[in-house]
């Protein structure tokens, strides 16, 4: 059940509308999380920054952002995330296995990828901590020290999205994703 109540623009406060307008013409409607976080502008304010940094200055592709927010999400056990970055894995060219598989940490279909995954799952888990051996391993299989230190963006903004829907109670608008089998 949702802690904090999803908002439409006529509902939102006033500080609020322009930034969820916004975000609800770039998905195509207005999510839940976006409904949810206009309930304070601060809170929908910070996401919009965020997420425009990294679009404005991110150099990953789809397939590696995504790739990310999925093992950032599952590391969280956030199912609203799991599910919305799904569909947009998809998108990106993920097929729905391959979306399980990085979710499972077990990504065999491409070791770049694997590599990446593996440093955002740390991050995520260990308080920014990355071992060593991580950190060798992304550099071998092909990313750059600058590419390694910008996933630290793209884990910042998915742990903020995941703990915020942790903490509203954020409902599934989306399709749910595929149940990981033990």
């Amino acid at each position: 059940m949702p802690r904090i109540p999803a908002h439409t623009l006529d509902t939102a406060p006033e500080a609020s509308r322009p930034t969820l307008d916004a975000l609800g013409k770039r998905m195509g409607k207005i999510l839940n999380i976006h409904a949810g976080m206009a309930h304070s502008p601060v809170v929908l304010a910070a996401y919009a920054a965020m997420s425009g940094a990294i679009r404005e200055h991110g150099t990953f592709d789809a397939r590696t952002r995504e790739t990310i927010a999925l093992a950032v999400g599952s590391a969280n056990g956030c199912e609203y995330c799991q599910s919305a970055h799904t569909v947009s894995a998809k998108k990106a060219g993920l097929s729905e296995d391959q979306t399980v598989a990085v979710r499972a940490d077990a990504i065999d279909f491409d070791d770049k990828l694997a590599a990446i995954a593996t440093i955002a799952r740390q991050i995520a888990t260990d308080t920014g901590t990355v071992t060593d051996a991580a950190w060798q391993r992304a550099l071998a299989s092909g990313w750059t020290q600058e590419e390694l230190a910008e996933t630290f963006a793209h884990v910042a903004v998915n742990l903020y999205t995941n703990y915020f829907n942790h903490f509203a109670g954020t409902e599934l608008d989306v399709p749910a994703a595929p149940r990981l089998t033990a």
